[in-house]
C-alpha cells in the first residue's frame, strides 16, 4: 500500500498518514531521515492517545526527540524508544515501510 511521496515529508520532519494494518484503519507517524523513512503507530504507549498536538502536527524537542503532546513523553527516532517521561523504557509500535522510486510504501 502506497502511503505518500518521500518529498511530501520534510527532511528531518514528520508526517501523519492513514493506513489499513490487519483489518483496522490506523494513524501512522512517518519520520524522514534522508532517503530513509521510519514509521510507528500514532499511539503513545503511556495512555494510548495520539502523539500529535493537532492532526499531522508533531512536537520535536531540541534534542531531536519526538514528544507526545499529551504527557510529554520523549521518543528517540531510531527505534522509537521512550527516553523520558511517563513511559520511559517502553517504545512506540514500529510499522515496516520502504521507500521505492521516491514513494513510501507499507512493507
Amino acid at each position: 500500500m502506497r502511503l505518500t511521496a518521500l518529498n511530501d515529508i520534510v527532511e528531518g520532519g514528520f508526517a501523519e498518514v492513514e493506513a489499513v494494518i490487519g483489518d483496522d484503519a490506523e494513524s501512522l507517524i512517518l519520520h524522514r531521515d534522508g532517503d530513509a523513512v521510519r514509521a510507528w503507530l500514532n499511539v503513545c504507549p503511556h495512555a494510548g492517545r495520539r502523539l500529535d498536538w493537532a492532526p499531522g502536527q508533531f512536537l520535536k524537542s531540541k534534542e531531536g526527540h519526538l514528544v507526545c503532546a499529551a504527557h510529554g513523553a520523549s521518543f528517540e527516532l531510531q527505534r522509537g524508544d521512550c527516553v523520558a517521561g511517563p513511559c520511559r523504557g517502553d517504545a512506540l509500535h514500529a510499522i515496516a515501510v520502504q521507500v521505492r522510486d521516491g514513494e513510501v510504501w507499507l512493507a
